[in-house]
């Protein structure tokens, strides 16, 4: 695991300094729209998603020069979608990465175009990214793009969310939402890497198995957290999930059903990667970390 923990150390320091080097200095006009962004994006966060994508690039053979940019517009990406959702017409958060929210700290309106910038910076990023050939970043904006949009990407998924709140949902419905916010991006971080490395086909279907089991696993693991951790440690507000009656694994299959499908995610995902000839340690380990985690 000390293999594990220096990874996750380097990549944060290198995906910060990537993302200020993409991102425009809190100077920049308009300044107030600047502060935000940097706000949230240099909050302090895990950079799993980032994290993941460098983890199988390297893993596949890439060096960390071609992944970095891409790791950085994940995060951009992610921040983009934290900052809208916990906006006041969606979950009304005042607490993100233990400080306050963007909207909280701003104002709503800025918060939104904070949110707008960051994903098109994301894109543009990826565009601009000479280090890699003109195919792969065209490969990469589809992938990052079908993910994080709809009909089965991050958005539909918070749409299908919003619509679920307050009501009973049913495991179907929890499987659709929970693939969709949060296991789509955490999917296409992982292909991602795969497509920078130049992978063949077959190697990217095992990474994506892996990954979209890793990504519902990710999701159940936060809400359990949500449920037994006070909000000190997580950084965000506990028991949010409970109180505004949102569709989760435990709302809907109860806290022991919960921890056995996370257990049987975990092992579907070991599965993928023992099809891969390669050597796979640090992609384990990270699935070890998702299962670990107490944030």
């Amino acid at each position: 695991m000390q293999r594990l923990d220096e990874f996750l150390t380097t990549v944060c320091r290198d995906v910060d300094q990537r993302l200020d080097e993409l991102i425009p200095s809190a100077s920049t006009r308009p300044r107030r729209l600047h502060e935000a962004i940097r706000w949230s994006l240099f909050a302090g966060g895990k950079r799993f998603r980032p994290a993941l994508l460098i983890a199988v690039g390297e893993t596949l053979g890439a060096t960390r020069d071609r992944l970095l940019t891409s790791a950085a517009a994940i995060e951009m990406i992610h921040t983009y979608s934290l900052i809208h959702d916990d906006l006041p017409s969606m979950d009304d958060d005042d607490l993100r990465r233990g400080r306050a929210t963007c909207h909280v700290q701003f104002d709503e309106a800025t918060a939104i175009l904070a949110g707008d910038v960051l994903q098109t910076l994301a894109f543009k990023a990826i565009a601009d990214d000479v280090v890699l050939e003109p195919d792969v970043r065209i490969g990469l904006i589809l992938t990052i793009s079908s993910a994080a949009g709809t009909p089965v990407g991050m958005v539909s998924g918070q749409q299908l969310d919003i619509e679920a709140e307050g009501r009973d949902a049913s495991v179907d419905e929890i499987l659709a939402i929970h693939s969709q916010k949060t296991g789509a991006m955490i999917t296409a971080a992982a292909v991602s890497g795969a497509l920078i490395a130049g992978t063949k086909s077959s190697e990217v279907e095992s990474i994506q198995s892996y990954a979209q089991g890793l990504g519902l696993l990710f999701q159940i693991t936060d809400d359990l957290l949500d449920i037994t951790q006070e909000t000190a440690v997580l950084g965000k507000t506990a028991g949010k999930d409970v109180s505004s009656r949102k569709a989760t694994f435990p709302s809907v299959l109860g806290i022991e059903r919960s921890r056995e499908m996370a257990a049987e995610l975990r092992s579907e995902s070991g599965e993928a990667l023992r099809r891969i000839d390669r050597d796979t340690e640090l992609l384990n380990a990270l699935l070890e970390y998702v299962v670990a985690r107490s944030r």
